[in-house]
């Protein structure tokens, strides 16, 4: 407990610190902490992390285990604003000590699933990254990690995203004031998109999520400024099978209140721990410390 107290008082000062600055992406924590070479790809995987649950873990090591010899970096991204979620109920703080958490159950998991290993090797086990930005927006968050002096330039990012997370990319809404899609010209210029199908009632079965991408290849947002030759930068991915229960950090939330057995195959290990011992979503925490 003395360690979960001291690892979100870190980041409570840290967060002040990136706050009160002008920058506008920073890495606050670097997972193992010992210096590594630079990356040649940089994974992305920005979410609330409200909690960090086994989905994220999921997209994050499925990603890694096809790359773990390529010099790969996994970054953890936490917007500061975001343009469509509150903040709220577990302060950043919190998430951020969750985040950090998530990055050792990730190593974790990608040591024990790559069989050519040796059990002590953590050699080919991609570092991993905890950063925060004030930038809400998709494109602006990966200019701003372009233009970050932490990662080497030119670097492609391959952003880990959720199908819901591609809908909202491809809405004009964000793009004022044209409200077009050409702003995008400059992401797929020199990055790409790792895209987990969510098949369910409110974004269609897997057809009419893949046809949304077909969709694009054929040229058919060419109205709206969006270019077939983008479908060549996304990669559909399988997501959870149809069998296995759903997984999100609203089902970790509400587990963490009321069944709190569940959170057993809804959060990873160290996660877990830091969310019984600390109760970030308990009423009276939540009510006190947000």
């Amino acid at each position: 407990m003395a360690s979960f107290r001291a690892l979100r008082s870190q980041y409570a000062s840290l967060l002040k610190q990136f706050t009160s600055s002008t920058k506008e992406f920073e890495v606050l924590a670097t997972v193992p902490k010992n210096h590594a070479p630079p990356p040649k790809v940089l994974y992305v995987l920005d979410s609330s992390f409200n909690p960090p649950t086994r989905a994220h873990l999921r997209i994050a090591s499925s990603a890694l285990l096809e790359q773990l010899e390529s010099g790969s970096h996994l970054l953890l991204l936490l917007a500061t604003q975001n343009a469509d979620k509150p903040s709220k109920p577990a302060p950043f703080e919190d998430r951020l000590a969750m985040m950090e958490l998530f990055a050792h159950d990730v190593r974790s998991h990608l040591a024990a699933r790559h069989s050519s290993l040796p059990a002590s090797s953590t050699e080919h086990i991609p570092t991993i990254d905890i950063a925060v930005t004030k930038k809400p927006y998709f494109i602006d968050k990966a200019a701003a990690i372009e233009a970050s002096d932490h990662y080497p330039s030119p670097l492609e990012q391959v952003h880990l995203i959720g199908y819901d997370t591609l809908i909202r990319i491809f809405n004009t809404k964000y793009y004022p004031p044209e409200h077009t899609l050409r702003p995008l010209a400059a992401l797929f210029s020199q990055h790409r998109l790792r895209v987990t199908l969510r098949p369910g009632d409110e974004w269609g079965d897997r057809e009419e999520q893949e046809e949304f991408l077909a969709s694009l290849a054929r040229g058919d947002r060419k109205t709206e400024g969006g270019q077939k030759e983008w479908a060549q930068k996304i990669q559909l991915i399988e997501g959870r099978k149809p069998d296995d229960p759903p997984v999100s950090s609203t089902r970790a939330r509400e587990a963490a209140q009321s069944a709190p057995e569940n959170l057993e195959w809804l959060v990873p290990d160290h996660v877990r721990q830091f969310v019984l011992s600390e109760k970030p979503y308990s009423t009276e925490s939540s009510g006190t410390r947000i």
